[in-house]
């Protein structure tokens, strides 16, 4: 039974809001130039480098973005070089996304996720020329080294791909490898950690990620509650000389030329945030 008074509207608390409608949500934060976490619209959470966070291996870096943590370790091991290119070593990029970081990934084989980072990533090191692959000669057309690369998501809260990237390039950027002979003799090779050789890298990269809200809004650093809010989402990489490396779209929302122009001035912004984070 209702009073002839009685107000007929509902009230919710606004983690209930969230939950039933979180785009309105979204959007009415948005409206005043800030998101629910408190950050303005093209702020990034804070980023932490940590390098050599893996003492058993050759090369490390943990990189946490906001509550995003990814782990980057390298191995270095000797193989035969390629016929092709006997004087060029490897780098095997190789990205995962294991349950423990997020229940939305599953036990199994690599997620479609998984494998396109990793190819991303691959396909980045070598069209970009990172490094030199001739510095991972040891004896040509008889030993190289590989280097193998696992880069594991430990906690993901969206922008997977700017930390497991950033992890990446602070990782190479710490591997020591040992000094080593080769015995043409034997067919052998002799390492000792006595001397160590550090690698060069002739370019770094920086990535930037961004979300398009309702075709118009930008924000910077997507958490994964605002990537699942989106219509858009843009990467934009640049290496160390200012140019742009690649951008990558994942959204049917087209970007007008006036939000490109935004990104790019945005990303060059974040690229010398994150230089001097690793420097």
């Amino acid at each position: 039974m209702q009073l002839e008074n009685e107000p007929t509207g509902f009230t919710f608390s606004g983690d209930t809001f969230r939950k039933i409608h979180p785009a309105e949500y979204f959007r009415k934060f948005l409206s005043q130039n800030i998101r629910p976490d408190g950050r303005g619209l093209s702020s990034y959470r804070q980023t932490k480098v940590t390098p050599g966070a893996i003492g058993t291996a050759d090369g490390s870096a943990l990189v946490r973005i906001g509550e995003t943590s990814v782990l980057c370790g390298i191995k270095a091991e000797v193989a035969e070089p390629k016929i092709s290119s006997p004087n060029e070593g490897f780098v095997v990029p190789n990205v995962e996304l294991p349950p423990l970081c997020s229940s939305q990934f599953k036990p199994g084989p690599p997620s479609e996720k998984a494998q396109v980072l990793s190819d991303n990533i691959n396909n980045l090191f070598h069209s970009c020329k990172i490094m030199p692959l001739e510095q991972l000669c040891i004896e040509k057309g008889k030993a190289v080294w590989v280097l193998y690369v696992d880069i594991v998501c430990l906690n993901y809260d969206g922008n997977i791909f700017d930390a497991a990237l950033i992890a990446f390039i602070a990782a190479l950027k710490n591997v020591k490898l040992p000094k080593v002979t080769y015995s043409s003799e034997e067919g052998s090779v002799t390492a000792t950690r006595e001397e160590e050789i550090q690698l060069n890298l002739n370019h770094v990269l920086y990535p930037a990620t961004f979300g398009i809200f309702d075709g118009e809004r930008v924000i910077a650093d997507p958490n994964h509650t605002e990537e699942s809010l989106v219509d858009t989402l843009v990467t934009i990489t640049l290496d160390d000389t200012g140019k742009l490396a690649t951008m990558w779209k994942d959204g049917g929302i087209p970007c007008t030329k006036e939000q490109l122009q935004e990104l790019i001035e945005s990303a060059k912004l974040r690229a010398k945030q994150v230089q001097e984070i690793l420097d």
